[in-house]
């Protein structure tokens, strides 16, 4: 250890300021110092602080991206066929509680980023498929009613706290029910149309709460009581 420590450090010293600037934003000043200064892995409060930043930064970045293959083939193809508005309506209902359940807790974006970017990624896909189905005013009421539903939801004084609650509870059986419209549609078309299999074959919340969890499992070490709280009620299979 000490000998890697000492190839090390001569690089993690001299790092560029704009480098250095962010890894002490991301971490702070002393885990900065403990992990990339010292090279001391042995400090496990750190260690789990910059997994946490690591992991949640990665998925976040990923989720950017997922439903994009399926926004490309609805414009390429200017068609909805096999896509159920339906299950967009209410997966994206869903998305919108879970985001301000762990807003309004004031949680990191980190634990819950990736929720924010698919929720918009399903916004864009449903203004599509209402388009490209004829019915362009009822997008435009879709988009009014999502922001009549966050301003009602980010808003202190229009639901409370614990009928928010009660709410996150009920948006996993939301994201659930969200695959029975769309393997309706699948069954009725009698193929998937153009429905991407890249963005429904990958569940970006779940395998967010997932993948951190099993991280720290395999690191040996505890999940953070805000990490494990930000994802208590997640609807399982979401994206």
């Amino acid at each position: 250890m000490d000998a890697l420590r000492s190839a090390l450090q001569p690089v993690t010293h001299n790092l560029p300021a704009p480098i250095r600037d962010l890894g002490v934003s991301l971490i702070g000043e002393t885990c900065y110092k403990r992990l990339l200064l010292d090279i001391d892995p042995s400090d496990a409060e750190c260690l789990k602080f910059a997994i946490s930043k690591g992991l949640g930064i990665g998925i976040i970045g990923a989720s950017s991206v997922v439903k994009v293959p399926q926004i490309v083939k609805l414009v390429r193809s200017r068609s909805a066929s096999g896509i159920s508005f339906l299950a967009y309506l209410l997966e994206t209902s869903s998305y919108l509680i879970s985001l301000s359940y762990n807003f309004r807790n004031g949680f990191p974006f980190s634990t819950y980023g990736e929720t924010a970017l698919v929720m918009a990624q399903n916004v864009v896909i449903a203004v599509l498929v209402l388009n490209y189905s004829g019915r362009a005013t009822m997008a435009a009421l879709f988009v009014a009613a999502l922001a009549v539903g966050a301003v009602t939801l980010f808003g202190d004084g229009l639901v409370d706290m614990k009928t928010l609650g009660y709410l996150q509870a009920a948006a996993g059986v939301m994201g659930v029910a969200s695959k029975v419209p769309q393997i309706a549609a699948i069954w009725q078309e009698g193929g998937t149309g153009q429905l991407s299999a890249f963005a429904v074959s990958v569940p970006t919340r779940s395998a967010g709460v997932v993948a951190r969890k099993l991280i720290y499992g395999v690191a040996g070490l505890q999940l953070p009581r805000r990490l494990a709280l930000a994802h208590l009620h997640d609807a399982p299979g979401g994206g």
